[in-house]
């Protein structure tokens, strides 16, 4: 299937009350900033989205939530990869049934996959399940354990599953990427999926990415986009080691409920994660945001100087949550305090 994603799309977290339950009230907020900070879609209960830990009855409902609130502003790719090919397929034709744009999965992985062929027959059963949506394979060696030749896989799949469109490729073999991109002049739409390396997945023709720290930082990484595409190397690079700094801080601590935790001082109540995942103890949140905040990070994460508290009063100290009336203005914000870096 002819399809293209394309610029930045946030991996979304998944909002979730005190007690674990989904927290579906945030999810137009969490939208409207998204859209406000300038990706160009979703993808949703991935692994960012801790879909994995979710029911499939929780995964249809948050499937919901956002594609009504992103319906018209945002591509929404879903998620829809189980260790139970029955139930991948219930939920990929939940995602046709309720508008989605896209659906992906992850190969299953209690039972590992050992050959191209096997992981063919799964996806081919996933896909067929909604066969009027564009399908992206997931590969995520790191967590699936399926560690196979892509260009193969997409190969044999281009046979077998009439709806592909490419995959969302996570994993660092930037050759494999590349080669992935060329196979067939070009005919799947191989999307990169390593923040920290987006530079290096530009350098090799990456027309779209996904991940989960564009959802605090996407005007960073659209700044780093651009200085790539005017030639400006040095800017690039620069803009690349930013990043990769801001995930060095956050790797210090459990990294997703730290980004919950940003969001959530952005005015999106994300809560925690939910086992195996770990939330942050009051004292690592604490510490986080005072490293935030001594690194220079909060200037441009929480655009200190730039966003007014309700009463107009500016804050130079810790930062409190952000109303939702400014939450696109923080979006503008984060953008002009980037131009400054």
């Amino acid at each position: 299937m002819d399809y293209k994603l394309r610029g930045l799309l946030a991996a979304t977290y998944t909002p979730m009350h005190a007690n674990g339950s989904l927290n579906l009230a945030e999810i137009p907020k969490m939208t409207d900033y998204l859209k406000q900070s300038g990706v160009s879609g979703i993808y949703v209960c991935g692994s960012t989205g801790e879909g994995m830990s979710l029911t499939s009855d929780e995964r249809r409902a948050l499937t919901e939530a956002f594609v009504a609130s992103a319906k018209g502003r945002l591509k929404s790719v879903i998620h829809v990869g189980h260790n139970s090919l029955s139930e991948a397929a219930e939920l990929a034709a939940h995602c046709q049934q309720v508008g989605a744009d896209v659906i992906s999965a992850t190969a299953p992985s209690y039972y590992k996959i050992n050959s191209v062929e096997m992981l063919v027959d799964c996806m081919a059963q996933v896909a067929a399940a909604a066969p009027e949506l564009p399908f992206y394979y997931y590969h995520m060696p790191l967590l699936t354990g399926a560690v196979l030749d892509m260009r193969r896989f997409l190969e044999l799949a281009d046979e077998r599953i009439p709806n592909l469109a490419g995959m969302k490729y996570t994993a660092p073999m930037v050759h494999e990427f590349q080669a992935c991109q060329e196979l067939m002049d070009g005919r799947f739409n191989i999307v990169w999926g390593t923040d920290e390396m987006l530079l290096s997945a530009l350098a090799v023709g990456a027309q779209s990415a996904i991940g989960s720290t564009y959802n605090i930082a996407a005007p960073l990484n659209r700044k780093l986009i651009s200085a790539f595409q005017e030639g400006n190397l040095d800017r690039a690079r620069e803009l690349q080691l930013k990043s990769i700094q801001m995930i060095n801080l956050l790797l210090k601590y459990p990294f997703h409920a730290s980004i919950k935790s940003i969001l959530t001082r952005f005015g999106i109540n994300c809560g925690g994660c939910r086992l195996p995942l770990t939330s942050l103890t009051s004292d690592q949140e604490k510490q986080l945001h005072q490293e935030l905040d001594s690194t220079g990070m909060s200037q441009w994460l929480f655009e200190a100087t730039s966003v007014k508290s309700c009463n107009g009063e500016k804050h130079s100290g810790p930062h409190p949550a952000i109303p939702p009336s400014h939450l696109g203005q923080l979006a503008k914000s984060q953008a002009e305090i980037t131009d400054r870096m």
